[in-house]
């Protein structure tokens, strides 16, 4: 399997600075119940986000995938990226040194 990242920027950056709408909220509440079951299934490695709130804000998924149009369809089915709710690129990636990572 490779690894994969892609990296997430809101749509709309008042959605950070001035809070999501309803219906953004949901959406990213649908986005992160997805990637809760995509790491339960094993597939995502590592998520997260830089805790700024300006225009340089980001995030990140890592994640595993046989070759880039699995990683792609896997980056494509979060419902943030499917919504538009955040825009998502895809990058070829490797993790090269993890805490407790032992080979």
């Amino acid at each position: 399997m490779q690894q994969w990242l892609y990296q997430l920027k809101p749509a709309r950056l008042e959605m950070l600075t001035d809070g999501p709408t309803p219906e953004e909220a949901e959406i990213v509440s649908r986005h992160f119940a997805h990637l809760q079951d995509l790491t339960q299934k094993g597939v995502m490695i590592l998520m997260g986000r830089t805790q700024n709130n300006d225009e340089s804000a980001f995030g990140i998924c890592i994640f595993e995938a046989e070759d880039e149009s699995a990683a792609r369809m896997i980056m494509e089915s979060d419902p943030a990226v499917g919504a538009g709710v955040m825009r998502a690129v895809l990058y070829p990636y490797k993790i090269a040194l993890m805490r407790g990572q032992t080979d």
